[in-house]
């Protein structure tokens, strides 16, 4: 039997609609992700990659998983409010979310005060104790802005001008950047910022051009990110342009359409699995999340995000199968086994990287995690690591 999430649309809305089946669960997954507000072009994704993750391994070691979907909104205050609901009311064994580095970083909060593992699928990291009960899937902005910086120094740039967020995220990138980019020979000559919910750019952009740098950056995401490359095209810049792996999906392609043609940017190897050899570890598996994704969906995967959400269920679905040895789920003991089991967890392969974790680091990715590519007549194409 095909087991669906209950799905609540309202970002303020907390009543469960019923679960498809009536008897009780063995396993409880809380999924928080923004299905509305300006994540939402990475939160659907990410929904409806859990899902492909449902119809690849509906259960584990037999037990049936009930999965309790909540939309954040966007929102962290909504965020942390839906992971306590989800941990009190709900008694999840883990919970797993969201786009936005803000509304993540304030369910990892709530999940460390609790003491329920969190799966992070959004970019978001805190250290040592803080992080104890988390980990994080997309790969960490140094090791994806090192290739960003070795395809710059390949490509001859010299100066470099950075747009980003004005929150975590845009910090992230422009601080992995300021440290990569001398080594290389290449100076950071701009760093100019913006809130998601800004509708123009036009004055940082201005900064930016008049500094007349070889290339420009930016440590964006979703639909917003695409912002700073329409204004570039409107004041005819003609350097390169780069972005993170944050901005690879559909709607990023569709708002920002000719001003983002040729940009480069690191991904996981999942968006051109086709295009990967054979020999690549990660191929196997990502053949088998788009085809989890086509008999779920009717439609082929063109986005960075849904995998992340795949490959949180798969590292769920692996810890739950240890933990369930030691403990019974649904209670403290399980989860705590269940967080050992993931923050110990080594040489998982995943679609977007072949994940090991350790205690008190919450990214688990490598150089095997890095595919270099440029956006060719709205296709990404693979250009090597």
């Amino acid at each position: 039997m095909k087991l669906f999430p209950k799905m609540l649309l309202g970002a303020l809305a907390f009543s469960a609609i019923a679960p498809v089946s009536s008897i009780a669960a063995d396993l409880k997954v809380g999924f928080i992700t923004a299905l509305s507000g300006s994540s939402a072009s990475m939160g659907i994704p990410y929904d409806k990659g859990i899902r492909a993750g449902m119809a690849y391994m509906p259960t584990i070691d037999g037990k049936k998983v009930d999965v309790i979907t909540l939309d954040d909104g966007s929102d962290p205050t909504i965020a942390a409010r839906n992971a306590r609901k989800l941990i009190v009311d709900e008694k999840v064994d883990v919970l797993i979310g969201t786009p936005g580095t803000p509304s993540a970083l304030a369910i990892a909060g709530v999940a460390r005060e609790l003491k329920v593992p969190f799966i992070c699928n959004g970019n978001a990291t805190l250290p040592g104790e803080e992080g104890a009960w988390m980990v994080t899937l997309p790969q960490p902005a140094p090791l994806m802005i090192a290739g960003v910086v070795d395809e710059m120094k390949a490509s001859g740039v010299k100066s470099v001008g950075y747009i980003g967020f004005s929150d975590a995220w845009g910090d992230m990138v422009y601080d992995a950047l300021i440290k990569l980019a001398p080594a290389a020979g290449i100076t950071v000559v701009a760093n100019e910022r913006y809130a998601r919910t800004d509708t123009s750019v036009t004055g940082q952009i201005l900064k930016i051009v008049a500094k007349k740098p070889d290339a420009v950056l930016t440590g964006t995401s979703g639909t917003p990110g695409a912002l700073p490359y329409l204004a570039l095209t409107a004041r005819n810049y003609k350097g390169k342009i780069y972005g993170t792996h944050a901005i690879i999906n559909p709607d990023f392609i569709r708002v920002g359409g000719a001003s983002v043609e040729n940009i480069i940017a690191p991904t996981g190897p999942v968006v051109v699995v086709d295009q990967l050899p054979d020999s690549n570890p990660m191929k196997k598996i990502g053949m088998a999340y788009r085809a989890a994704y086509q008999k779920t969906f009717n439609a082929t995967p063109t986005d960075a995000f849904g995998p992340y959400s795949f490959d949180a269920w798969l590292i769920f679905a692996n810890a739950a199968k240890q933990a369930m040895a030691k403990q019974q789920p649904g209670t403290p003991e399980f989860r705590l086994a269940l967080r050992d089991a993931i923050v110990n967890m080594k040489e998982l392969v995943g679609t977007q990287s072949i994940y090991s974790f350790t205690p008190g680091n919450t990214f688990g990715s490598d150089k095997r995690a890095v595919a270099m590519v440029k956006l060719e007549k709205g296709n990404w194409t693979y250009i090597g690591k």
